[in-house]
């Protein structure tokens, strides 16, 4: 993958997996040259099988942009913070991301559920 570009340029996610949180989730926006289609998705099933095989691993889902925009999100569910960071800085996953086209940019960030009165639950 050509570039990572975070989401919020003050906390990119090399601050984000220091931090100790439970449980978290991986949301992931992905923009890409329409040519490339097929070659991104090659190689985000070959990350997600990967990712299913690590410790702490819970649910992904990819989802398309609707109409002509070549975007993707991707969202990752795991037990715990340091779960991800293994992951996430596994020498075979960072092997990994020179498959992706060299259009590809990915915006990664963690978040964590939120309790909001009468609406959700944390």
């Amino acid at each position: 993958m050509s570039l990572l570009r975070p989401l919020d340029p003050t906390f990119p996610i090399e601050r984000q997996i220091a931090l100790d949180a439970s449980p978290v989730v991986l949301v992931n926006l992905f923009t890409l040259d329409k040519a490339d289609e097929q070659a991104f998705l090659q190689a985000w099933q070959d990350d997600a099988l990967f990712m299913k095989q690590q410790p702490g691993f819970i649910s992904t889902q990819l989802h398309r942009a609707i109409g002509e925009s070549p975007t993707y999100l991707n969202y990752a569910v795991w037990e715990t913070n340091s779960h991800f960071r293994a992951a996430f800085t596994n020498p075979g996953f960072r092997a990994k991301l020179s498959s992706y086209p060299s259009s590809a940019v990915a915006s990664p960030h963690l978040f964590q559920k939120v309790a909001v009165l009468g609406v959700c639950v944390a």
